[in-house]
Parts: structure tokens; sequence; C-alpha cells
């Protein structure tokens, strides 16, 4: 079976993620839509990920 990256272990989780996604691409100013976003730049797209990363480590620091 391949192993896909943007598969989410927990597949419930799908909206949640999305919406966590859209609110950190907010954050950082950048313009997400529904669906397709090839037009943006690597740039736009990694502080997109990294917020989001960023995000997840404070909430999983904040539960210690």
């Amino acid at each position: 079976m391949a192993n896909n990256s943007n598969s989410l272990n927990v597949p419930e989780a799908k909206q949640a993620m999305e919406q966590f996604k859209m609110e950190c691409a907010n954050e950082v100013g950048v313009n997400l839509k529904q669906g397709y976003n090839g037009d943006l730049t690597s740039r736009e797209a990694g502080s997109v990920g990294g917020q989001m990363v960023k995000k997840m480590i404070e909430a999983y620091e904040r539960s210690m």
C-alpha cells in the first residue's frame, strides 16, 4: 500500500483541518480558496504550513 503524505491519520478530522488551514492562511495574509490552490507561490504555501505547525506546537505545549 502506498503511503500518501497528504492523507489524514484520522479521516473524521478532515473538516476541522480544512477550517484550521483556512484560519492559519488568514492569519499570515494568504488568500486560500476552497479546492485548488496551485496558483500560490512556494513562499505563500510554506507560510501557511509553517503557521499550522507553530499553532499545533503551541497547543501541545499548553496541554503539558
